[in-house]
């Protein structure tokens, strides 16, 4: 028999001692899952709610069959086309479905001569336990009903959940069959389970709800995330920018292996129980989420209040900034009390900031953030320790056609203006023909503009009598 088709030990997969991934199909399969409680089977075919991905990718119609959602798909359906190259045809066949455990408890032959229990195959019953021994459960399901979890079944449930069946016991199951052999309704605890999965999902589906799970495995095309005892597929094109940015590497694990385990929130976008396939998608639900988080916030946010944040985008007017669910806008000027020529001299994507909120517009949903004013203002010591007429040192970092911009040596976070009429005596036609770009100068203080944060610089009035005096009192006060 092949071993895809052999019974899940769940006691092993129900209690990992480590989450390292393990292959999930064959030695061929590209598919590898985290180890977690085992997937129950699925024989409740209800394609009626189906949709299309809005955006498919190539292959990913191939990577959800691959991964499929139960372990117990029907028989009938294992038969899949395939939306592929042809040249891959065989080897997706191969990997296809992750519902590959039908053994015989799903392959019960009704007896035709049984009397009518008023159950059929499909029904989701709760019933009470009225005798176990080590081959069978017997189970209440009716006034005079009684059904039977046969060994089979039983060898596929956890040692946990075979301590619960206990006589008088409350118990869900799944009927498989209406009568068995022996004209007794056969159930089945696991295929209840999932069934019970199955309806939360479609319920999800329908209320377009957001759905927090836990990134357990991946395969070449996208991530798998646990639905209960489901494996839902988060195809590649549905999976966040920020997570996408990631995923780099030459193979699967090297994308997606370092994701397993961490939380994820997804919206259910495509159910096809006929084809046991559940697809989720990140994209939709961060979308979802980000709005009612930016809305919460700028409830919440005040102007001159501090964040944490983390870069998104870097563009030449400024970059975002993401400070919990919402991002806002640090213009080129807010970065930084240096003169800046573009973000990224000082920003990069995924870089950890302190902001501070500067302007909250709920109307435009725009929010206004500085990461120069959670440093120390440079013009506060300008206003302190420099004034008009004093010299001092300053490095020419830009010429322009008007003058020359100069940096100061002691504060190099200030930058002062030489303008052109202020470089020579003589008549000057463009800063070049006086100074050149990393020239360090001595200069003249000649103009400080606190309001406007301006510096005037003079180098022709550096050996100006003018000035003798103060610079005989800045000379003396220096030596003291």
């Amino acid at each position: 028999m092949d071993s895809r088709h052999e019974p899940v030990n769940e006691d092993a997969i129900e209690q990992p001692s480590s989450p390292q991934p393990e292959t999930a199909l064959t030695s061929q399969s590209s598919l590898v899952e985290e180890e977690a409680p085992s997937t129950p089977v699925s024989d409740h075919p209800t394609d009626n709610n189906a949709v299309e991905l809005e955006v498919p990718a190539e292959h990913e119609e191939v990577y959800a069959e691959e991964i499929g959602v139960g372990d117990h798909h029907d028989v009938a359906n294992n038969a899949v086309e395939l939306e592929a190259p042809a040249e891959h045809e065989e080897v997706y066949a191969e990997e296809v479905g992750a519902g590959d455990h039908h053994d015989t408890v799903d392959e019960v032959v009704e007896s035709p001569h049984a009397p009518d229990t008023g159950v059929k195959r499909g029904d989701l019953i709760e019933g009470t336990i009225l005798k176990t021994t080590p081959t069978e459960v017997t189970v209440e399901i009716g006034a005079t009903v009684e059904g039977v979890i046969n060994s089979r079944e039983l060898e596929r449930l956890t040692t946990s959940t075979i301590q619960t069946l206990q006589e008088g016991a409350k118990v869900l199951v799944f009927v498989v069959a209406a009568a068995g052999p022996d004209g007794r309704p056969v159930l089945s605890i696991s295929r209840a389970l999932e069934e019970s999965d199955w309806r939360e999902a479609e319920e999800y589906f329908q209320s377009k709800a957001l759905y927090e799970g836990r990134v357990s495995g991946y395969n070449k095309g996208g991530l798998i995330v646990r639905f209960g005892r489901l494996r839902g597929f988060v195809p590649a094109s549905q999976i966040s920018p920020e997570r996408r940015t990631r995923a780099t590497g030459e193979n699967p694990e090297e994308r997606w292996g370092g994701m397993v385990s961490e939380t994820i929130m997804v919206k259910v976008v495509e159910i096809k129980r006929a084809r046991n396939r559940l697809i989720l998608s990140e994209v939709a639900a961060t979308r979802e989420s980000r709005d009612e988080k930016k809305r919460r916030l700028l409830e919440e946010l005040k102007v001159g209040e501090r964040r944490k944040g983390k870069v998104t985008s870097v563009a030449d007017f400024g970059a975002f900034v993401d400070i919990g669910g919402a991002d806002g806008l640090v213009h080129l000027t807010e970065i930084s009390w240096k003169h800046l020529t573009h973000p990224s001299e000082l920003l990069a994507v995924g870089q950890e900031v302190e902001v501070e909120v500067i302007s909250v517009d709920p109307s435009s949903r725009r929010i206004g953030l500085s990461v120069r004013r959670t440093e120390r203002d440079p013009w506060a010591e300008v206003q302190s320790q420099y004034v008009v007429g004093q010299l001092i040192q300053a490095s020419i970092t830009k010429l322009t056609k008007f003058g020359a911009f100069a940096r100061l040596v002691d504060h190099p976070e200030i930058e002062g203006l030489i303008h052109i009429s202020e470089l020579s005596e003589h008549r000057v036609r463009h800063p070049r023909e006086v100074v050149s770009k990393g020239d360090v100068l001595t200069l003249r203080i000649v103009k400080i503009d606190h309001d406007q944060r301006r510096l005037g610089l003079s180098l022709k009035k550096v050996d100006s009598p003018e000035y003798l005096d103060l610079d005989w009192k800045m000379a003396d006060s220096n030596l003291k």
